[in-house]
């Protein structure tokens, strides 16, 4: 099968799900709330099987998570100004499962439940590259950038970057007319850096633009990495053209590989530093960047004939995860037998169930309170760790 082919095949399993403004503004609630991360959302939907329920459980959670004062919860008014400010910029939000929503960001573990979007809608179901590289790029990283993103638009790949300085900026130009998505640390009504606002209004236009932030907020140095998760999130591959031995585009690349998505590189001058980051890629066993052609070569045997498996996709529909014990009916000895097995140092949930002996229904309810009282920490790969209460 040729390779524009194989890029355009479209994808099974993809019907969406549709929502209902009430429902839509339930999980912007739910997520905007203190101390609900993407995690410890879908852990509320697995036990309480509804956005709704979850919220009105909130309250006493909290509590037996032991915070002493009193959590303020999203209301449905502060949840409607926010979208009405979507609204002006012309964005809408997406509910995970809902068309917009890039299906691959929707295998990843703990996906963002909801995002902003604005612009070709179309383009979130097709198979994406991520094309990230160095701020400060050089003059023939930026020409290879401009070719791979325009020959891989040709052959019916999607180019997603993060709309950075550099290489992402070139990325996104050569593939305006192909399709690129930009995935944002900010608002989709907030612009960085300065200079790209022409461009960001222009992919709003013709290509797409996803963030899973308020629409005007401004991004700190911090939302960078959780950006970039994104990007990587979006793509069946990450290409690195450029990057340093410290970079936000090793990080890309860092969460490509636990993603399990394909990571390549774009060899260079050992005497370029923007060359150090990549050449360890390789040395770790990246895949070699010449040409677009190697880059569809790498994803032929998993877009040419599955597209995205089925089994990549989560759903918030499943009821198999709930716990069979309502959290009123825990005793208190079960919830400080879970506390105590905590410590400062990060511990996998199954061992947490192990060292308890508890059903693993009732340890999941007990960190989500603590967590929701501001007393875990979560670290990703399902380790966990106690921190201060508030």
């Amino acid at each position: 099968m040729a390779a524009r082919d194989r890029a355009t095949e479209p994808c099974p399993g993809t019907a969406h799900k549709s929502f209902g403004d009430d429902e839509r503004l339930d999980w912007l609630r739910l997520i905007r709330s203190k101390n609900v991360g993407a995690t410890t959302f879908h852990e509320l939907i697995e036990h309480f099987g509804a956005v709704s329920a979850a919220i009105e459980a909130l309250p006493e959670l909290t509590r037996r998570g032991g915070r002493r004062s009193p959590r303020s919860i999203v209301s449905r008014d502060e949840a409607d100004i926010e979208l009405q400010l979507a609204r002006k910029i012309g964005a809408r939000l997406v509910c995970l499962g809902e068309g917009g929503y890039p299906l691959r960001l929707a295998a990843v573990e703990a996906p963002p439940p909801v995002l902003y979007i604005k612009g070709r809608l179309e383009l979130a179901d097709a198979p994406m590259v991520a094309i990230v590289g160095a701020r400060n790029g050089s003059a023939v990283g930026l020409k290879f950038t401009r070719t791979i993103a325009s020959d891989l638009g040709q052959l019916g790949f999607v180019i997603a970057s993060g709309l950075a300085r550099g290489i992402d900026t070139a990325a996104h130009k050569a593939s305006l007319e192909t399709g690129t998505v930009a995935v944002l640390a900010g608002g989709l009504g907030s612009v960085y850096p300065p200079e790209n606002e022409d461009l960001q209004n222009n992919i709003g236009e013709v290509g797409l633009l996803v963030s899973e932030r308020p629409p005007m907020f401004k991004p700190a140095g911090r939302d960078f990495p959780r950006r970039n998760r994104l990007i990587s999130g979006v793509a069946a591959a990450t290409v690195v053209v450029e990057a340093a031995k410290r970079s936000g585009s090793l990080i890309t690349a860092r969460y490509a590989g636990e993603q399990g998505r394909e990571v390549l590189a774009v060899p260079g001058h050992p005497l370029d530093p923007r060359a150090a980051g990549t050449n360890r890629l390789l040395q770790d066993g990246a895949g070699l960047v010449t040409c677009a052609d190697d880059i569809a070569s790498a994803l032929a045997p998993i877009l040419g004939a599955t597209g995205l498996d089925r089994s990549e996709r989560r759903s918030l529909d499943k009821t198999d995860g709930r716990s069979n014990t309502p959290a009123a009916e825990l005793d208190g000895s079960s919830r400080q037998q879970v506390v105590d097995a905590l410590g400062v140092s990060p511990v996998d949930v199954d061992e947490l169930i192990r060292a308890t002996g508890l059903p693993a229904g009732q340890v999941q309810i007990v960190l989500l309170e603590l967590d929701l009282a501001g007393r875990l920490e979560r670290h990703g790969h399902q380790l966990v760790s106690r921190k201060d209460a508030i």
